[in-house]
């Protein structure tokens, strides 16, 4: 089993990997945000992932719910789905992760990660609405690459209770139940906006993580210890462009600008064995 992004570690095994069509519609992977009045706007997009590989990405944009999703598949068989909500203000990224059954594993394992959206992290819903490309089968490769972020999640979010944080977490995390994790800074803001707190659990004290190991560097199965996971957005429109016209007095939206961006995120596992891709480097 192994995480998508930079990390570079084993790949699933062909079996899986013909295996996932038939898995995903079983596990209620996420195509694309609830839909209001109407369905949501699709855009299917090739692009180039940081390792080089081409992938097809699929993103749609749900103007009446204000909210935007993607979705792409990694080359070691790794589902990565994505869902911007403006209207809670709360990104959730979802990792559906094939097991290798060979090294007795399980079929699958999914983690959920979600944090605040900040303001002009990307495009509005209605701006990727009517998003579309001239050139279907043309490769994108972002323009723009931005930063790797790190993350320390200490929070467990409650999926009994998650839809009070966004209505779309439900639908994405459904297969990640007790592998809800977000951040305590995070968990402040959404708290100011209203959430109750009784959605959060705090995992472990920062100085009691701070003592555990990387769970790469732990032998025993049964050991707690800090996971690590890393994903990337390969291609996502991050920016709207604008242009200048002596006609217009104002300048106009004429385009997009598109990003490329990588999270690792580090947190608490009660056993070494519920974190089978962590390998010590």
């Amino acid at each position: 089993m192994r995480p998508s992004g930079s990390c570079g570690l084993p790949t699933a095994s062909h079996a899986l990997l013909m295996l996932l069509p038939l898995l995903v519609p079983l596990l209620g992977a996420p195509r694309g945000v609830s839909a209001g009045a109407g369905a949501p706007a699709e855009l299917r997009v090739r692009v180039r992932l940081p390792n080089g590989q081409v992938t097809e990405e699929s993103l749609q944009a749900d103007s009446d719910n204000d909210s935007i999703s993607l979705e792409l598949h990694t080359p070691d068989g790794t589902l990565v789905s994505f869902i911007a909500d403006f209207k809670k203000y709360v990104k959730i990224f979802r990792a559906l992760i094939l097991g290798e059954l060979e090294k007795g594993q399980s079929q699958f394992q999914a983690l959920c990660f979600v944090t605040r959206l900040h303001h002009n992290e990307i495009i509005p819903s209605e701006a990727m609405a009517k998003l579309r490309q001239k050139n279907p089968r043309a490769v994108r490769q972002a323009e723009e690459v931005r930063g790797l972020e790190h993350l320390h999640l200490d929070i467990a979010v409650n999926f009994s209770q998650g839809g009070l944080l966004s209505p779309h977490l439900h639908n994405v995390c459904a297969e990640a139940v007790d592998t809800i994790y977000t951040r305590q800074q995070d968990v402040k803001f959404w708290l100011e906006q209203g959430v109750d707190s009784s959605i959060f659990k705090t995992l472990h004290k920062d100085t009691e993580q701070a003592l555990l190991p990387r769970c790469g560097q732990v032998k025993d199965r049964g050991m707690p210890c800090v996971c690590h996971y890393g994903l990337s957005l390969a291609w996502y429109p991050c920016m709207l462009k604008y242009c200048h016209s002596r006609d217009r007095l104002a300048p106009y939206k004429c385009g997009i600008r598109s990003c490329q961006k990588s999270y690792s995120f580090n947190f608490y596992m009660p056993q070494r064995q519920l974190c089978p891709w962590d390998e010590d480097p």
